[in-house]
């Protein structure tokens, strides 16, 4: 049988205070096209950035890279601390084991690594916040922002839950499956159809296909989940962003209420919001081509020439 070809680069590491972050390169996209920076959501690896996807930004121009956060896929997983859980860790305020400002700090790392002296920034649920915060900590180091899925990232605690459909929230901390590779699949599967928009139907084949390809322990790692979510910002609110800024939702995200993208655009000035039909708390096949065309049409903000 025939090795399928390789779409992404070996993994390599950069280093944030003895913390490695894995982070790897699309092969296909250009090397002399503009960066962009991937950062997915709570728990997932850098894996459940859909090739498809990434392929198409990359025939945008895009030199495309993507990373784990400290605490998913092959970066460095932190002690546990006492949140037992993500909705705990939610409610509680717990950020014992790092800050925010430590996460984006972390994607600085990999942008040192890569030799990128600045980057645009896609970035998806909690991908989405930390990049904002990226923007706010590093502005000289971000050419556009695209905060997708995402809650405001100046909110913690209790002010985030106005946001937040506890339910979807409750029905994903009670998923158990055994520690196993075919666990983790399963786990991924119903994941998937837990974040999908409940307006289509879904496609369990292809869903699975996907994640046996990109399956982690990560998506069930609730403690790592609940280190993830208690980091803390300590900078300022999301209204000194100065970064052009799109902000993505879904019309149907079960997680995520359209209300948090709502209060991004409203809040960052020059901001604009794109409401996508039929997306969930995901990023299905039907948006690939919409999305990427919108981040390309983006990114022209922030484009070296339109700044000179």
């Amino acid at each position: 049988m025939t090795a399928p070809p390789k779409v992404w680069s070996p993994v390599r590491w950069a280093d944030n205070k003895g913390v490695r972050i894995a982070y790897d390169r699309l092969l296909d996209s250009p090397r002399d096209g503009e960066p962009l920076l991937l950062l997915m959501g709570l728990g997932a690896s850098r894996r459940w950035w859909p090739d498809g996807f990434c392929a198409a930004l990359a025939a945008h121009g895009f030199a495309v890279a993507r990373f784990d956060q400290r605490d998913a896929g092959e970066s460095t997983h932190l002690p546990d601390t006492a949140s037992r859980g993500p909705i705990d860790a939610l409610l509680h305020g717990r950020g014992e084991a790092y800050t925010a400002e430590d996460m984006a700090d972390d994607a600085i790392a990999v942008m040192d690594a890569l030799g990128w002296e600045s980057a645009h920034l896609l970035g998806a649920s909690l991908g989405g916040a930390a990049a904002q915060r990226l923007a706010l900590r590093h502005p000289g180091r971000v050419r556009t922002l695209t905060s997708s899925s995402a809650v405001p990232g100046d909110l913690a605690g209790l002010r985030t839950l106005r946001h937040i459909r506890l339910g979807t929230l409750a029905k994903l901390a009670r998923l158990k499956f055994p520690d196993t590779p075919e666990g983790d699949v399963e786990a991924g599967v119903a994941v998937a159809r837990i974040l999908a928009s409940p307006a289509r139907p879904f496609d369990e084949e292809a869903a699975r296909a996907g994640i046996e390809r990109s399956a982690d322990p990560g998506i069930r790692d609730q403690r790592a989940q609940s280190r993830q979510i208690g980091a803390r910002w300590h900078g300022p609110p999301i209204s000194a962003l100065r970064t052009p800024t799109l902000v993505l939702h879904g019309e149907d995200d079960p997680l995520i209420r359209p209300s948090a993208a709502r209060r991004i655009a409203a809040a960052v000035p020059g901001s604009r919001l794109v409401v996508l039909p039929g997306v969930g708390h995901d990023l299905p096949e039907h948006a690939w081509a919409t999305v990427a065309a919108e981040v390309r049409g983006h990114a022209r903000l922030g484009s070296p020439r339109s700044r000179a």
